[in-house]
């Protein structure tokens, strides 16, 4: 019994092995680029065959000849390879039964006369105000561009974004109240078009767009307070001056810190951020002592020390743009987190964090006058001078450690009987001191 058991377990390794050869993927169905099963093959003029998206990725690069033969190519036409394709999906239904998916029939990508003809519909729309119309081109493009990546990039590369952009003006100078469905809509598909050029900028960032942006931050929609909330981001990385445009609408304050105080979403609260940071770096003095009345300090106080890396990073450049401001410093002062937070995120969070996280220390530290040395001598009960020392020993930026040597020397006069190390941070520090 136990020998033929053995010859059976035998026989049925031999069917397994069978069964994998079957569904070895045959060489001539894979990209000669990606090694995977090809979608959509095309063959170029040198006679070789690839997936287009692999194909156009290689061209995009700036590679003028055939991957295969290094031949450089008379054309750069991908002609469908129907036929291949065809025997493609084949295979694909006769191996269904081991968890093959048949693969769908490529869509033909749109081309560059398709989209400037539909861009050109959407102009002659926006200029007759008909909502109708150009809804029915902009979901068109939508379709386009859900179909592939390839057609985004077609999309984009012929100038979708001005003209979505200037769209959107049009329709929120008309009433962005009437027309909130399909600013929205416009602002959903712009998603994938950021970073924005100067033009749709222009246009986005217009005084009707920007009332328009942030009454639908009041929408019950969180999909619609998302996509403006992205957009209002976008225009602030761009060009500081929309933050000086987008400060000068009433409300706008209390509306971002709402959105930080009562979180949403995590998304929204940290596009929230973002854009309330870019608000801070403007020239506007009282828009820091506006954010600091409504108590934006201890807000950001509670994110650093509860949320995720980028999040917290996000908050730590909040905090440290308002305590530039003496009123920020004083709120800074007077919340017990302040130093424990700060002094805990240094090294904890990688990248900007460390040096918001310094940087805000040296300030409360240079300017505190009430209690003169508390901010030091508090710093230093939750191990400020270990962590500055490890952060010297692996490296910062030159501001940073200018900064952190300064604080260094500051510590010194408090230093005795005062330290407290945080063991698990400095289990691999060199005390030479």
């Amino acid at each position: 019994m136990m020998f033929g058991w053995r010859r059976r377990k035998g026989k049925s390794q031999k069917q397994d092995n069978s069964h994998k050869k079957e569904l070895e993927i045959p060489g001539h169905f894979r990209c000669p680029i990606s090694l995977d099963l090809m979608k959509d093959p095309v063959t170029l003029s040198s006679g070789i065959t690839y997936d287009r998206e692999s194909i156009e990725k290689w061209l995009e690069d700036g590679n003028f000849a055939c991957p295969v033969t290094s031949q450089v190519l008379r054309s750069f036409d991908q002609i469908p390879n129907h036929s291949l394709r065809r025997m493609i999906q084949e295979w694909c239904v006769e191996n269904r039964n081991f968890g093959v998916e048949r693969i769908p029939t490529p869509r033909i990508p749109v081309t560059s006369a398709e989209v400037s003809e539909i861009l050109s519909r959407i102009t002659e729309s926006r200029n007759q105000l008909d909502q109708v119309g150009c809804r029915d081109s902009v979901q068109k493009i939508k379709d386009w561009g859900m179909e592939s990546e390839r057609n985004r990039r077609c999309i984009v590369a012929n100038g979708a974004a001005p003209v979505l952009a200037a769209a959107y003006d049009a329709f929120a100078i008309d009433s962005f109240e009437r027309n909130a469905t399909f600013l929205d809509e416009i602002l959903s598909l712009m998603n994938w078009m950021y970073p924005l050029d100067e033009e749709s900028c222009r246009f986005l960032g217009s005084n009707a767009s920007l009332r328009s942006l942030v009454w639908l931050l009041k929408c019950s929609d969180i999909s619609m307070k998302q996509n403006s909330m992205i957009a209002l981001k976008e225009l602030l990385s761009s060009d500081q001056r929309h933050g000086e445009s987008l400060a000068a609408i009433d409300g706008v304050n209390e509306i971002l810190f709402k959105f930080i105080k009562e979180p949403v979403s995590p998304s929204l609260t940290k596009e929230s951020l973002t854009v309330v940071f870019h608000l801070l770096s403007s020239p506007n003095g009282n828009m820091k002592a506006e954010f600091v009345q409504l108590g934006l300090v201890s807000s950001v106080l509670e994110i650093i020390m509860e949320s995720e890396k980028s999040m917290c990073e996000k908050a730590l450049g909040v905090l440290h743009q308002l305590c530039d401001s003496k009123e920020g410093r004083e709120q800074a002062y007077d919340n017990a987190l302040t130093i424990p937070v700060l002094v805990k995120k240094i090294l904890r969070v990688p990248g900007l964090a460390t040096e918001y996280s310094v940087s805000t220390i040296w300030k409360l530290s240079k300017y505190e006058k009430k209690h003169e040395g508390r901010v030091l001598i508090e710093a230093l009960q939750v191990g400020a001078f270990q962590k500055l020392l490890l952060l010297l020993q692996v490296g910062c930026g030159d501001d940073t450690k200018e900064k952190a040597t300064e604080l260094l020397k500051l510590f010194n006069p408090y230093r005795a009987g005062l330290e407290c190390i945080e063991t698990t941070d400095f289990k691999n520090l060199n005390r030479s001191f």
